[in-house]
């Protein structure tokens, strides 16, 4: 290695600690032999690569509403759900940018008896943001605020196979289930179930004090939630900035534009149809990921007509799904087919027929259904998720070849969450997936789920669900879950149209390593994990 080769290299790491300048390391590396154009990159990919501490960040958010809170037993959207669960809080475990489960707040956890005991042990030196040590019994409260019949917790259904959490000793918590589970770690990283310390006897999750990486300030419901660096955080050099600003962007136009000026450093769901403009900007990076997110329309089966399964059928075959991905997701979804585990999702199977556009299959399961033709209303909104409205213009067409008549209610963009989903018998919705088969079946098509969009009660799938979950025979397990996802397919009430990437963008003011599939931003962690880069 040469003299000049040797000290560029030495000057690659000290740019990441702002020890030198770029005009002086494009000196560096035309004496090593390089250009200045491909010196100057070598220095913005070096600075962007080192982590730094400090700065502060705005991060714009593609929903966000008045009825917001930093109640967990919610967290219907990615504001609530980044902002105070990623950043201002911790779960017991986290998903990794590979997929795969890893300690958070617990240090460590191990099984017995057949998957239906799991021990937790936590780490030493964890505190709340009040300087209260975490303790096995505040972990003990904090979830069983989430337990119950009285409980309003969107996580009710992730815990119904619990049957005992103890506290053993200060560091250790012990859960014991119904049965085996060899997933219930992932299940512990979910977004509702973040430690909160106890008071008198229950979880104070109104005082906003939690283990996270950042602190509560200030908090606006539908407008921004700023928070501040935790400098007692338990992970080891994080986070890397000193502040950061949520702030609730619900108009996709805006969002666009507020990145665009610099208003916000970064923003959720980027404009799909405008991203080759957004790409020509060199100030900005476009992070696309391929994770286990899908957008349905999910149908009330408990009302009429949706009650008929014969005319979720026929709807099923009214929809181009193909055009819809071709037309408002422009390369950034794959089709999907009524099944709501994703491809890369270990048991994922393709259940068949492919629900494709076939009027005349339409028209076959209405008339089964004892109709000639059928008028139904669809509720949408871009808050379920960005080009909601559109598609739902592209189904009133292609219904009508059928015999439908797709009446498109544009709903308010401001609480969807809480005055559309779940409330109208016909909607838009999106789910960012879940890292395991069990764990999105259990929140989203368990009969008793409170996030069972659908209302959705089959007998043998529920069944099925509670067998899964503890046979340890992969062949059984898999040809179970294989069962499920065609039950979903035949008989369910979501229609899944679409498996999409989560497509962000951010100004090249900041840097980060690989992102997490599991959720949108970063797996819900970008404010923990994302710094300002050197540049």
């Amino acid at each position: 290695m040469s003299d000049s080769v040797h000290k560029l290299s030495i000057a690659q790491n000290l740019i990441g600690r702002g020890k030198i300048s770029r005009r002086d390391f494009i000196h560096l590396g035309l004496a090593a032999g390089l250009t200045a154009v491909a010196a100057d990159k070598l220095f913005d990919s070096s600075a962007r690569a080192a982590p730094l501490q400090g700065g502060f960040a705005k991060l714009g958010m593609a929903h966000g509403a008045t009825t917001d809170s930093i109640d967990p037993a919610g967290y219907p959207d990615t504001f609530t759900q980044t902002a105070f669960s990623g950043s201002m809080s911790n779960s017991l475990t986290e998903v990794d940018a590979k997929g795969s489960v890893q300690p958070d707040l617990a240090e460590s956890f191990e099984p017995s008896d057949g998957a239906k005991k799991w021990a937790f042990k936590l780490r030493k030196g964890a505190t709340f943001h009040n300087g209260k040590n975490v303790t096995a019994d505040d972990v003990v409260t904090s979830l069983r605020y989430h337990m119950g019949k009285d409980t309003k917790s969107a996580a009710k259904s992730l815990l119904d196979s619990v049957a005992d959490i103890k506290a053993d000793g200060p560091e250790t918590v012990v859960f014991t289930l119904k049965s085996g589970n060899a997933d219930f770690p992932y299940i512990m990283s979910d977004y509702h179930l973040v430690i909160m310390p106890t008071k008198d006897g229950k979880a104070d999750w109104a005082s906003g004090v939690r283990t996270g990486a950042f602190v509560l300030e200030n908090f606006q419901p539908g407008v921004s939630a700023k928070l501040k660096r935790n400098p007692n955080y338990f992970k080891n050099g994080k986070p890397y900035l000193d502040e950061v600003e949520f702030l609730s962007i619900t108009d996709l136009t805006a969002r666009m534009a507020a990145l665009s000026t610099g208003e916000v450093d970064y923003i959720g769901r980027a404009d799909l149809k405008t991203l080759g403009m957004l790409k020509r900007n060199p100030k900005i990076e476009i992070i696309e990921v391929t994770g286990y997110g899908h957008y349905t329309l999910p149908m009330n089966v408990t009302m009429a007509p949706f009650d008929n399964a014969d005319v979720r059928q026929a709807l099923k075959y009214a929809i181009n799904r193909q055009e819809i991905a071709d037309k408002i997701f422009l390369g950034h979804a794959a089709v999907a087919n009524d099944n709501p585990i994703a491809p890369a999702i270990k048991f994922a199977m393709n259940p068949q027929p492919q629900h494709s556009f076939d009027p005349e299959k339409a028209k076959h399961y209405l008339k089964k259904a004892g109709l000639q033709n059928l008028k139904v209303d669809l509720s949408v909104a871009d808050a379920a998720f960005a080009g909601a409205v559109d598609a739902a213009a592209l189904i009133r067409e292609t219904a009508a070849q059928c015999g439908i008549d797709v009446n498109v209610v544009r709903e308010a963009e401001d609480a969807y969450w809480d005055n559309v989903w779940l409330k109208k018998p016909w909607c838009a919705s999106y789910w960012s997936g879940r890292a395991t088969a069990d764990w999105m079946f259990t929140q989203a098509f368990a009969a008793d789920s409170s996030w069972n969009e659908s209302f959705w009660k089959n007998p043998r799938f529920n069944e099925l669900l509670v067998q899964a979950r503890a046979e340890t025979d992969e062949a059984k397990r898999a040809a179970m879950y294989g069962e499920m996802q065609q039950l979903t397919h035949d008989d369910g009430g979501s229609i899944v149209l679409v498996f999409n990437n989560f497509v962000s963008a951010s100004s090249n003011k900041l840097a980060h390593g690989e992102v997490a599939p599991n959720w949108e931003n970063d797996g819900l962690k970008m404010a923990e994990r994302w710094w300002i880069a050197s540049v």
